[in-house]
């Protein structure tokens, strides 16, 4: 499926009446996984792109041609409409436009922007915003270097967790204005917080971490898109942690549990198309 056919998929969610979770993904195997098992959507965050390509907490240390090549990988093997945690664009404004360039070119159906201050500066660590005015530029520059219009710029913020609602409310007022395709909100704890929202902003409203309420009661009031955390990868991990030291303590590769049977393994590897392509056109 066409870059283009998928981002239309995606805005057909932000566009319905209905609440979904999206499927977070990791490789190829985790998003063809959430494809079939009929995820409306996947999410590739930053957090889970640093633990894949460098094993790393989410400290901003991934690079934006490592985090485009993940992508990548992940779009190529499945036809699933993929959501990315662009963090801050990597920067100023015009590294916004970039980020917005590459992951196009990845092929991502959508992408947020964020208004935190990133990576950590020298300090004390707390989290901050960067200025309205900057903020907004990012916004600004992101829908002015995208190609498709079908591409959807999130503008992503952390100010109702940072500043309240007041200033949370405000720059999504300022990210409407500007154009932005979608809100990105964290730190949302309660339904007359989204009211707020809805009442200076139209656009669908995407949630990261807690959610207020049930899929029903985020629907009706303008949640299109609720974040239930990362937890495929983490379940990978143990589950990976767990193999390896049952074969180190010497258990027989026959008798590992949690073996996937070989016809998901099969069909997670689209093996019957290598079977036919093989039989096409490597036959003697």
């Amino acid at each position: 499926m066409q870059p283009s056919e998928l981002r239309q998929r995606f805005r057909a969610v932000l566009s319905g009446d209905a609440c979904v979770t999206p499927g977070s993904v990791f490789d190829p195997i985790s998003a063809r996984i959430a494809a079939d098992i009929g995820f409306e959507t996947g999410i590739f965050a930053g957090s889970t792109a640093s633990l894949t390509v460098l094993g790393a907490p989410d400290l901003i240390v991934l690079t934006l041609s490592e985090f485009a090549e993940q992508i990548r990988r992940i779009i190529r093997a499945a036809d699933l409409p993929l959501l990315v945690d662009a963090d801050h664009g990597y920067g100023n404004a015009l590294n916004v436009m970039r980020t917005v360039q590459e992951l196009e070119t990845a092929g991502v159906s959508a992408m947020t922007i964020e208004d935190t201050e990133l990576p950590r500066p020298y300090g004390d660590g707390t989290t901050r915003l960067v200025s309205l005015a900057e903020g907004l530029g990012k916004i600004r520059g992101a829908l002015a270097a995208r190609a498709d219009p079908a591409l959807v710029i999130v503008a992503r913020t952390s100010a109702m967790t940072v500043s309240g609602l007041d200033e949370a409310a405000a720059r999504a007022r300022t990210y409407t204005e500007a154009g932005a395709d979608a809100l990105f909100f964290t730190g949302v704890t309660s339904l007359e917080q989204l009211r707020a929202i809805q009442a200076v902003s139209p656009l669908p409203i995407i949630l990261g971490g807690g959610t207020p309420g049930d899929a029903a009661a985020l629907a009706a009031h303008g949640v299109r898109i609720a974040l239930q955390g990362h937890a495929p990868i983490f379940a990978a991990m143990q589950a990976v942690h767990a193999t390896l030291s049952a074969m180190r303590a010497g258990m027989p590769a026959s008798e590992l549990p949690g073996q996937p049977a070989p016809d998901m393994v099969r069909q997670w590897t689209r093996a019957a198309s290598y079977v036919a392509a093989t039989k096409d056109f490597l036959a003697g």
